[in-house]
C-alpha cells in the first residue's frame, strides 16, 4: 500500500454502516429531538434540567488535538483519555459542580453570563445495541457549531464533532457517553465555560 493510501485509509476500528431501515429512522428522529432539546436547555441556561438528561455513569471527554506529521494522524493527533491531558475528562458529578458554580452569580468567567447559541447537525446513528439491563443504547455522531458572546466584544466559535452514546431508560433518553473533538489545537477562547 502506498504512503498516501495508508495515510488516508479509514481507521481499522471503523464500524460498517448500519442498515438504514424504519427502526434506524425512527430512532434517529427521537435522538435528533433529544439533541435539539439539549441544545435549547443549555442555550437557555436551564442547567439543572440538562443535568437530569445525563446518565449517572456518564463519561464526558474532550481530547486535545495536535498538529502531527503526515501519516501519523490515526495514532498521534488526539490525546487519550487514560494517559494524557485533555480539555475535559469528567462525569456527571463534576459537570454538576461546574453548572452550580456558574449559577452562583460569582463565577469570574461567567459574570455577566455569556450569550450562547448552539447548532447541531449531521446526526447519524452508528450502532444500536441492547445493554445488560435490556435498555437500548445508540451510538450517535453529530457536528456542532457553538457561538459564545461575552461582555461587549468577546466572541468565540467552537466547531467540531461529537461521538455520543445515548441510552433509552424508563425516564427517557439519557446521555451516557460523549467524546467531543474540537477542531483547534490551540484554544482561541479565553476560557472553556460552555458545555458541549
Amino acid at each position: 500500500m502506498s504512503a498516501l493510501a495508508e495515510a488516508t485509509a479509514p481507521a481499522a476500528t471503523a464500524k460498517p454502516r448500519i442498515a438504514r431501515d424504519n427502526r434506524y429512522y425512527e430512532l434517529r428522529r427521537e435522538i435528533e429531538e433529544f439533541l435539539y432539546d439539549e441544545a435549547n436547555l443549555l442555550d437557555e441556561r436551564r442547567f439543572q434540567e440538562w443535568l437530569a438528561t445525563l446518565a449517572d455513569d456518564l463519561r464526558y471527554f474532550m481530547p486535545m488535538e495536535y498538529n502531527v506529521k503526515f501519516g501519523e494522524h490515526a495514532t498521534r493527533e488526539l490525546t487519550t483519555r487514560e494517559k494524557q491531558m485533555s480539555w475535559f475528562n469528567e462525569g456527571k458529578w463534576s459537570l454538576g459542580k461546574r453548572a452550580e458554580q456558574i449559577l452562583t452569580g460569582v463565577h469570574w468567567a461567567e459574570e455577566p453570563l455569556s450569550r450562547v447559541c448552539r447548532m447541531v447537525s449531521n446526526v447519524q446513528l452508528t450502532a444500536i445495541e441492547t445493554n445488560a439491563a435490556g435498555e437500548t443504547e445508540v451510538d450517535v455522531t453529530s457536528r456542532f457549531l457553538i457561538y459564545q458572546n461575552r461582555c461587549e466584544y468577546e466572541q468565540y466559535f467552537f466547531v467540531g464533532d461529537r461521538f455520543d452514546r445515548v441510552r433509552q431508560t424508563a425516564e427517557g433518553w439519557r446521555l451516557a457517553r460523549r467524546e467531543i473533538r474540537i477542531h483547534q489545537n490551540v484554544l482561541l477562547a479565553k476560557n472553556l465555560t460552555v458545555f458541549f
